[in-house]
């Protein structure tokens, strides 16, 4: 009897249990980035004093190289450990008081900025390589930060530093000529680890591909095995002598 479906499960069950703890670290890892990158000098601007940081090159880098799911995970990680009180913000600040400061809003978007830069991301990495894929993880990379990040931290400057929705929107403008800068800089870093590692944004460790041809693999050997010494299976014995056919006969006669 073949022993294929058992050599296939095996085969997958490894694979999948390494790709959760594969997921586990590169979000951790992410978080850690997301730290480190929060530790840079800031630079206040703008009547609120919102610094320009380099988190946003690493929230979009979440995003563009981990895919929606682990991306949005690292980033919360992150916040979530700077709201417990880890000084891992910029400006080495953390703690539930920064939600009173008027960089509440653009934290708050983290998350789902970089849900949707990788939302954006994993679609691109299935139809685009090269600069076609660096041009649309830089759009949807900017997009999801004109689209969440950029009116969630105006909302948090209004309110959290009184200021009107006007304002708040024009002192945002300053931020956006370094958003761009930023985008351009994850995109091309994502297209060089996707074109090292590209079953980077696969769910598990296990490329279907490699699952096919794994399968096939052992569903041959079974074949091999179940076939006769020869490597083929028996045919039944040759027909000839007296009784083969006639029109055999007739054609061994012409």
């Amino acid at each position: 009897m073949s022993q294929a479906p058992s050599t296939a499960s095996a085969g997958l069950t490894r694979p999948r249990s390494a790709g959760r703890a594969g997921d586990i670290a590169l979000i951790a890892v992410f978080a850690a980035l997301l730290a480190a990158f929060a530790m840079m000098p800031p630079v206040p601007v703008g009547p609120a004093g919102v610094p320009i940081t380099l988190q946003t090159f690493a929230i979009a880098l979440c995003g563009m190289v981990l895919g929606p799911w682990r991306g949005a995970a690292a980033n919360l990680l992150y916040v979530v450990l700077g709201l417990l009180g880890l000084p891992i913000f910029s400006g080495m600040n953390g703690g539930i008081g920064v939600l009173a400061g008027p960089s509440a809003g653009y934290i708050l978007s983290f998350t789902l900025y970089a849900l949707v830069a990788g939302l954006i991301a994993r679609w691109a990495v299935r139809r685009f390589r090269g600069a076609k894929l660096g041009v649309t993880l830089f759009i949807g990379g900017f997009a999801a930060s004109l689209l969440l990040n950029h009116p969630l931290g105006i909302l948090g400057m209004s309110i959290n530093a009184d200021l009107p929705l006007r304002v708040a929107a024009v002192a945002d403008l300053a931020y956006w000529p370094g958003d761009i800068i930023k985008n351009i800089l994850a995109a091309s870093v994502a297209v060089l680890i996707h074109r090292a590692f590209p079953d980077v944004l696969r769910r598990r460790g296990v490329s279907v591909t490699s699952v096919g041809r794994s399968g096939a693999v052992a569903a041959g050997q079974a074949d091999t095995a179940s076939a006769g010494p020869g490597g083929t299976a028996a045919a039944g014995p040759a027909v000839d002598g007296p009784a083969a056919s006639a029109p055999e006969r007739e054609s061994d006669a012409k």
